[in-house]
């Protein structure tokens, strides 16, 4: 009887220490405020990606093939003339597709000719000549081209640019919200960041140009507008409470 008292007051000793060492190790949860930060950086563009198609159907193959070469020819020749750096001039390889047509009556297709197609992707490090390059190329028989891609060489530092701006931006809006809760911010715990870019419109033939005018001087006759470089922040801070009756 006796050693089973002692055994329960053991057990509550122990029951009451464990509660005391939890209790004890409570930590008062940090103080932290969150807040979001936008920076823009806009940049003219200074490199065009353009892609240009020649197309050909014929019945016989190989004039198909022989009209799409003549077209290619030229056209490179055309970026040696403009002191297009031919580095950044790549042609793709020739591809080739007979074409059909389905004859009803006799249940079978026969083969009426050849497509044949090509392509010329030239990286533009010279805007200045965007122009003369579009124009020219449909005089030379390009028949199928996509919209100039415009970027920055420099896209890279222009996006961390709009980073500190926005990271300059987020802490503004921290320091408002922190002195309007009789606070100041400590050091920032945690931030998390994105950023992009977006393009300018395709570049369009200047409105108040002339098609005669353009046909003379294709050099001016493209003009793009300005890139924006964004950056987003979200950044946590700790927050400090001030002294009573300091503000």
């Amino acid at each position: 009887m006796t050693f089973r008292t002692l055994q329960l007051s053991t057990a509550a000793a122990c029951a009451l220490l464990v509660s005391g060492w939890a209790a004890g190790a409570e930590v008062e949860r940090p103080r932290t405020i969150s807040v979001s930060g936008q920076g823009e950086i806009q940049a003219e563009p200074d490199r065009a990606l353009v892609t240009l198609g020649v197309e050909a159907r014929k019945p016989k193959m190989e004039d198909a093939r022989n009209e799409v070469s003549k077209t290619v020819d030229a056209v490179l020749k055309l970026t040696r003339d403009l002191k297009i750096d031919q580095k950044y001039v790549r042609t793709t390889r020739v591809n080739v597709q007979p074409e059909y047509n389905w004859d009803n009556n006799a249940k079978e297709r026969n083969l009426i000719g050849y497509f044949v197609s090509r392509q010329i992707e030239i990286e533009l490090r010279d805007l200045d000549k965007l122009g003369q390059l579009m124009e020219k190329s449909f005089d030379l028989g390009v028949n199928s081209v996509g919209d100039p891609r415009l970027d920055s060489t420099k896209r890279r530092d222009l996006e961390r640019e709009a980073l500190a701006k926005a990271v300059a931006d987020a802490k503004l809006n921290a320091e408002a919200v922190a002195k309007a809760a009789n606070a100041r911010l400590g050091a920032p715990r945690t931030i998390s960041a994105s950023s992009g870019f977006v393009p300018p419109p395709v570049p369009m033939m200047k409105a108040n140009m002339a098609r005669a005018e353009m046909a003379s001087d294709a050099a001016g006759s493209y003009q793009s507008g300005q890139m924006g470089f964004n950056g987003n922040v979200q950044v946590e801070y700790d927050l400090i409470p001030n002294e009573p009756g300091l503000k």
